[in-house]
């Protein structure tokens, strides 16, 4: 009988419990005792619901508190030297300080994990650095699984994909350190051993990206290693998110007792992929979308299936999620408030445990077994692909006649400077923020008393104009030179615009994981998309009104709406990209006829959504650029068009971003040390650019001297005309003390900087 497994399943509980024992942890409220238990709690609970689900391998060491990589970087004892890691096993606190920073230490820089929204710590590698097991979780969660009756496979970053994801501090080549870091994987291996696992994932997901042959080398040089180092352990090497293509015969290669490709992302490798599996191994087939919320097609993922055990045999052949199911939410269940043909399309992660069994047993000749579930199945996907709450002619028309005009600004760059010095009047290196200000707990209780009723609208109005009101006098006292209204009335900078889109629907509990304790609960993206009326206008107007200052309008741009949110699987996301455009150029007009000067597009996708296979670039490029230049080209040379990315290597796509045409770009650079500016200096970038001179992510207050060095790199390599000075992303995440501080001190050392070169 061919089995069924599970890649990884999502940590944070089925109502975010993780999040908030986390952060209360963070504010000193809840012990480390107890949020262990918090933790022993989700995890089992996790585990119980794979094993009901007749999961054959269920993960352990999926678990995290905040992120995987980091927890590999705490296994192995690769802690930076200002952390001042003593040896011994690395605790909570120092594992925080490296994800967040904390008084003394900045935190390690963070980055997307490929082409997700989720954000993974990167590690610090220098030359000649030694690795040593530094952490028992590996260990102790298996033995956890174990006492609860449940044999997990546990799961492991593999070596190569480890150094990859990392970097040097000191330029030396990271590689150089595979030998170091397999004396270590022997170490973990002996002690897997001794515990009892008999079988382990080992992650490789570099394998599905363009390697050199230095990487394909180390690849050959490290798996005969590790296979000695595991013994009698069965390996599970784990690919996801593209195509193996040309490393196909590498993965197979390597010997492992088995192989998993994604089927979903990249189901052209199927024929390929059965040519090279070897006789002793087994064939791991990811059907489920482990990256996407609507139900699986039984009928084309049985049929896949088939054909693999008809060359394979059943018991060479495993049934499995696309990659991990970390970026699906947990349980469908949860929602209660969608209508039934809606909910008859979706299938979350505990729902999709259920369809790799369903595929399983039909092909395991259960089909009696699982009738029910596959004529269910059929007519949901017959009904989604007639439903006429899908499709709108007239979007689809305005799409169909994009021409030239459509995507340009009236004049250049040069041009456009010269009218919007005039217009604008700015001071050398104009002080802003990135748009959204601390979202406080009676903030987050006025929007919830709101959508339950139990306040009225005029209520929760004057409330939020009152909170918009204090945040433009806090920002004219500090002395900023652009403001933002603090987008108090948004609950997220894409769900805010979804809501009032029409295409769009929205879950109660779909929330996954971004980064640390950061949950986002992504929209769903089901139709057409338009924009039946104006969503930020008054708001913007009402801001201005409050200042004789210049408010940012501030918007989300088509890439990051459809990166973030859950999009549909019946048409290109090129098409659907094209359909947020036009909603927003919509919106962008509004803003210009009501008197706003400067407005803000994000982008922080942008790089996100570029494909993992290099010979895919230009093709979402180009229609990534297009769909920007949509939303800012419908306005005069006089208006300031702004966008901001943020975690981001910019070196990958630095024409792509000029061709955006933005008159102003805002980055994260302070974790990089004003790094990630290179990319930007190297082009010759025209256009203006604020790089962030302090890290948002982390509570930490930076030092106005810091930023003050922050700048003063900054402008070793810009010209000051071409720099504005702001954070590095929106700070709805922080606290007000700290913003006010942190921002205090961004002003002060613009103005200390201002003075000297002036």
């Amino acid at each position: 009988m061919l089995k069924t497994a599970n890649l990884g399943f999502p940590r944070i509980g089925a109502n975010r419990e993780l999040k908030k024992a986390v952060e209360n942890y963070w504010k000193k409220t809840l012990s480390v005792s107890d949020l262990q238990k918090e933790a022993a709690t989700i995890r089992a609970k996790n585990w119980q619901t794979q094993k009901s689900a007749e999961i054959a391998f269920i993960p352990s060491n999926d678990f995290s508190f905040y992120d995987q990589t980091l927890d590999t970087i705490a296994l192995f004892g690769a802690i930076p030297d200002r952390f001042k890691f003593s040896g011994g096993n690395v605790d909570l606190d120092l594992y925080f300080a490296m994800a967040r920073g904390n008084a003394e230490t900045t935190a390690m820089e963070m980055t997307k994990w490929f082409d997700t929204n989720y954000h993974y710590i990167v590690a610090e590698f220098k030359k000649n650095q030694q690795f040593k097991i530094s952490s028992s979780k590996i260990f102790d969660e298996f033995l956890e699984a174990k006492k609860l009756g449940i044999e997990t496979r546990p799961v492991i970053l593999g070596p190569i994909s480890f150094l990859l994801l990392g970097k040097s501090v000191d330029g030396s080549n990271k590689l150089d350190l595979l030998d170091n870091l397999l004396l270590a994987y022997r170490e973990l291996f002996k002690k897997l051993r001794e515990i009892g696992v008999k079988n382990v994932q080992i992650d490789e997901p570099f394998l599905a990206t363009d390697l050199s042959s230095e990487n394909l080398q180390s690849y050959l040089k490290a798996y005969p290693q590790i296979k000695q180092a595991a013994g009698e352990i069965d390996l599970h090497l784990t690919t996801y998110f593209e195509t193996l293509s040309e490393n196909t015969s590498l993965a197979f290669d390597l010997e492992t007792a088995s192989v998993h490709v994604d089927l979903v992302r990249a189901s052209q490798q199927f024929e390929e992929v059965l040519k090279n599996v070897k006789p002793n191994q087994i064939l791991s087939l990811g059907l489920v979308d482990g990256r996407n919320i609507w139900i699986n097609n039984f009928e084309n993922s049985i049929s896949l299936a088939k054909k693999a055990v008809e060359k394979l045999g059943k018991d060479r052949v495993i049934i499995a999620p696309s990659c991990s199911l970390l970026h699906s939410p947990v349980d469908l269940e949860n929602e209660t408030m969608l209508d039934s043909e809606l909910k008859s399309w979706l299938a979350f992660a505990t729902q999709k445990l259920t369809e790799i069994a369903v595929i399983a047993k039909a092909v395991n000749g259960q089909e009696n077994d699982v009738k029910t579930a596959l004529e269910a199945n059929k007519n949901a996907i017959a009904v989604r692909k007639t439903s006429k709450r899908i499709h709108d002619e007239n979007v689809k028309k305005r799409v169909a006649a994009i021409d030239e005009s459509i995507t340009k600004r009236q004049s250049n760059f040069a041009e456009r400077k010269k009218v919007q010095t005039s217009h604008i009047n700015l001071p050398l290196l104009p002080t802003t923020s990135i748009g959204s200000f601390p979202q406080t707990k009676e903030v987050r209780k006025y929007r919830a008393d709101f959508k339950a009723g139990t306040i009225s609208a005029a209520e929760y109005e004057k409330f939020i104009r009152e909170e918009t009101t204090r945040t433009i006098r806090f920002q004219e006292e500090i002395g900023l030179d652009v403001l933002v209204h603090g987008e108090f009335e948004r609950n997220d900078m894409v769900e805010y615009f979804g809501e009032q889109l029409k295409g769009f629907f929205f879950t109660k509990n779909g929330w996954v994981q971004s980064y640390g304790s950061r949950c986002v609960k992504p929209p769903v993206i089901f139709g057409d998309v338009s924009r039946p009326r104006a969503m930020t206008v008054e708001w913007a107007k009402y801001a201005q009104s409050q200042t004789t200052k210049i408010m940012k309008g501030m918007l989300t741009g088509p890439i990051t709406i459809l990166q973030w949110s859950f999009v549909r699987d019946d048409q290109p996301r090129k098409d659907t990209a094209l359909q947020i455009a036009f909603a927003i150029r919509d919106e962008v007009v509004d803003l210009e006829t009501a008197g706003i000067k400067i407005i803000q597009i994000d982008e922080a996708a942008l790089r996100e959504g570029l494909p993992i296979r290099k010979n895919k670039w230009q093709e979402y490029l180009k229609w990534a650029v297009e769909a920007f230049r949509i939303t800012s080209s419908g306005v005069a040379n006089r208006t300031q068009i702004h966008t901001h990315m943020c975690y981001s290597e910019f070196n990958d796509i630095i024409e792509a971003i000029a061709q955006m045409d933005a008159d102003v770009i805002s980055i994260e650079t302070s974790r990089s040390q004003m790094e990630l500016l290179n990319a930007f200096v190297n082009f010759k970038y025209p256009n203006e650019i604020g790089p962030g001179v302090y890290d948002i992510h982390s509570p930490r207050v930076p030092k106005q001297q810091e930023m003050e060095n922050l700048l003063k790199k900054a402008l070793d390599v810009l010209k000051p005309e071409q720099i504005w000075v702001n954070p590095d992303c929106g700070l709805k995440t922080r606290d007000w003390p700290e913003t006010k501080a942190a921002l205090q001190g961004m002003v002060d050392a613009t103005r200390v900087v201002r003075a000297q070169i002036q």
